[in-house]
């Protein structure tokens, strides 16, 4: 292939047929008829497109018929939450979508479902639509894969977890502030055997949930490796098999902090299928639907999804709008809500 200077290639933009003829050694039409799938292309032609077009992270451009903006832009953001079936999520949608509105952005949204490998394909079909900024909840270990989006000046703003591998705005919460406030509301209250129920392990925001709660114990000397810890309880049903067996145990715990709003539900019908949502103590981190008409109510660590999306779609039009700041962390506090099930004493006290 013939060889493209870094001035050609166009460091900080995104490449473009023209490049990928050059790098090739064909037409650009040769190069839009690989793309396109139109028949009549030598197999070692196309092949030779293909190759130039991975080395350039080329990603065609379905509206390049259509553009006719100076600045090229879609007036389109790519939103990747972890799943709409979760409230999170759709809070965080909602408020990202509220933002763009002013703007008159459109947002396209997808499910993460917690794949890494759906993650990969979702950011590369935002790409393809040209997206003009990303919104990421991410779950792979490392998204050194969209530096040479950033390099051509792409705005990626993270939220809800942190990225790895590339230096970027990201919009947190206070997991693990958060889940030590529930250690020590639980402490507060008497109790001495504890259960933590967690998501999936591999996910940042559990673990740090997983590490305030239990700092939190041990700082009060309460002895951790006690402490039962069962993780990727991912859905309602495996967090309630769980903690129903631990109820009909010979140690059952006398509070239980479940670290995601889908993993309290499960608790909560586990304990009154055992009849223990009375003497049992329970506080949850995120919010529940329907929580305060409970009986008792379910105590909450509260996140606050809405701030999440308000902030990271407002870094993306900042970016857009050429703030060149270094890249941020914001952390957005938790509120721990008390309703009754968190103040729950131990049985005797």
């Amino acid at each position: 292939m013939t060889s493209l200077s870094e001035s050609d290639a166009g460091s900080s933009a995104r490449p473009t047929m023209r490049h990928v003829a050059k790098l090739a050694g064909v037409a650009v039409k040769t190069v839009s008829r690989v793309v396109n799938g139109e028949p009549n292309v030598a197999p070692e032609t196309a092949r030779r497109v293909l190759d130039a077009a991975r080395a350039l992270d080329y990603q065609p451009d379905p509206h390049a018929g259509n553009l006719r903006r100076s600045d090229r832009r879609t007036r389109t953001l790519g939103l990747l939450v972890s799943s709409v079936d979760n409230p999170f999520a759709g809070a965080v949608h909602r408020a990202v979508e509220d933002v763009a509105v002013e703007h008159g952005v459109a947002v396209f949204a997808s499910s993460l479902d917690d794949d890494p490998e759906r993650e990969r394909e979702a950011v590369a079909a935002f790409l393809r639509r040209r997206v003009d900024g990303l919104i990421l909840t991410t779950a792979s270990t490392n998204q050194a894969y969209l530096e040479p989006e950033l390099r051509r000046g792409t705005p990626v703003v993270f939220v809800d977890r942190e990225p790895r591998g590339v230096e970027t705005d990201a919009v947190v919460s206070d997991n693990f502030g958060g889940a030590a406030r529930a250690a020590e509301h639980l402490l507060a209250r008497g109790h001495r055997r504890f259960a933590y129920l967690g998501d999936l392990h591999s996910l940042q925001t559990a673990r740090h949930r997983r590490r305030g709660f239990l700092e939190a114990l041990d700082h009060a000397g309460i002895p951790v490796a006690d402490v039962p810890v069962i993780e990727d309880l991912h859905d309602p049903e495996r967090a309630r098999e769980a903690l129903l067996r631990l109820l009909d145990g010979p140690n059952p715990p006398t509070a239980v902090f479940s670290s995601q709003n889908l993993v309290t539900v499960g608790a909560l019908r586990a304990l009154r299928e055992r009849g223990r949502h009375r003497d049992t103590a329970l506080v949850g981190f995120d919010d529940v639907e329907l929580a305060d008409l409970l009986e008792p109510g379910l105590t909450v660590v509260a996140q606050h999804p809405e701030d999440l999306g308000r902030i990271a779609a407002e870094r993306v039009f900042a970016k857009l709008n050429g703030d060149g700041s270094p890249s941020q962390r914001i952390v957005v506090s938790t509120t721990l809500i008390a309703r009754g099930s968190g103040e729950i004493p131990p049985s005797g006290m």
